[in-house]
């Protein structure tokens, strides 16, 4: 029996790269005309799929990444913090006369408003994929669809040739800004695992009922995943329900949680570990990333990262 070369990553990812900042100690109102003061900033690396792809690596796997930022500033700082995690950026173009994006977060308790100028976030094509690049690996993640707007009319594609070569695929929407949740009926057929927040899954579906719309997307994805909060997260696959409950924490904040959340959980899932583990990790790495600002920052302080992955049991995957 032949046996093929191992592929080179465990998972691999084609998305935005750009930077969050993050405004804390809002007043409760935002008049007009006035100057208001934030009492604390944080800025960091921001886009789905970067925080992904970051903690992804911080975990321990081996992390293929495609992407274009300006060639910029934020571009610069950006990429630096992506290549300190150890993901693989050989693949990110820098495009000169283009501007990385940015999003600012203004945190106000236990709600939020993200602003997002996208810049390059939207410029990445089919074009600037090496397609053998992102082949060469078990797994596909996929995240912030209705943000890919060049990207998103060959997303079919894309995916139709990914799994003829044999890998997994994985897909974040996200949010809509546009909240129209159209365009995912060519995509869903070639996803594996779904990983929509409790919202997200409700307006992919088209119900106002969580089960009805869990019951409807379980139909066309063979692993659907939701992620709720402080409920934790629950995974119907094959009939069968799966839950865990969340791991208690004091917050700094929630930004990046659910894509912390994907990288716990892909981390397990390409190492083909049980539903339940897959979905304990992902509310461990969930967890962790409200322990500090932002989505990477506390994957990014491995003597931190260690220490709570050991307070809850969980050796990490990463000396």
């Amino acid at each position: 029996m032949m046996i093929g070369p191992m592929p080179r990553f465990d998972i691999t990812i084609a998305g935005e790269l750009n930077l969050d900042l993050i405004l804390y100690g809002l007043p409760d109102e935002l008049p007009p005309e006035r100057e208001l003061l934030a009492g604390d900033m944080t800025l960091t690396l921001g886009g789905s799929s970067a925080i992904v792809a970051h903690n992804l690596a911080a975990l321990g796997r081996g992390v293929g990444f495609i992407s274009r930022i300006g060639a910029d500033p934020l571009g610069e700082i950006s990429l630096g913090q992506l290549t300190g995690s150890g993901v693989d950026v050989s693949n990110v173009r820098r495009v000169p006369g283009s501007e990385t994006g940015i999003t600012v977060t203004l945190e106000r308790g236990r709600w939020r408003n993200m602003l997002t100028y996208a810049g390059t976030i939207a410029e990445l094509a089919y074009e600037d994929l090496d397609l053998d690049y992102l082949t060469d690996s078990r797994h596909f993640h996929f995240c912030s669809y209705y943000l890919q707007r060049r990207l998103q009319p060959r997303i079919p594609e894309l995916f139709q040739h990914l799994k003829s070569a044999g890998l997994t695929i994985s897909l974040d929407t996200n949010d809509d800004p546009e909240d129209t949740w159209q365009g995912l009926d060519e995509v869903l057929p070639y996803v594996d695992v779904l990983l929509p927040n409790a919202r997200e899954v409700k307006k992919i579906a088209g119900s106002d009922d969580l089960e009805t719309a869990i019951t409807r997307l379980a139909a066309r994805v063979p692993l659907v995943v939701v992620k709720q909060g402080e409920s934790g997260a629950l995974a119907q696959q094959d009939g069968q329900r799966y839950s865990s409950p969340a791991v208690r924490v004091t917050p700094v904040d929630a930004v990046g949680a659910g894509d912390s959340f994907n990288a716990g959980f892909l981390s397990e899932y390409v190492r083909g570990a049980s539903i339940p583990a897959c979905l304990k990790m992902g509310n461990l790495s969930g967890a962790l990333s409200t322990t500090r600002p932002g989505g990477v920052e506390a994957f990014r302080d491995a003597r931190h990262r260690a220490s709570f992955f050991r307070a809850h049991d969980r050796v990490d995957a990463r000396k």
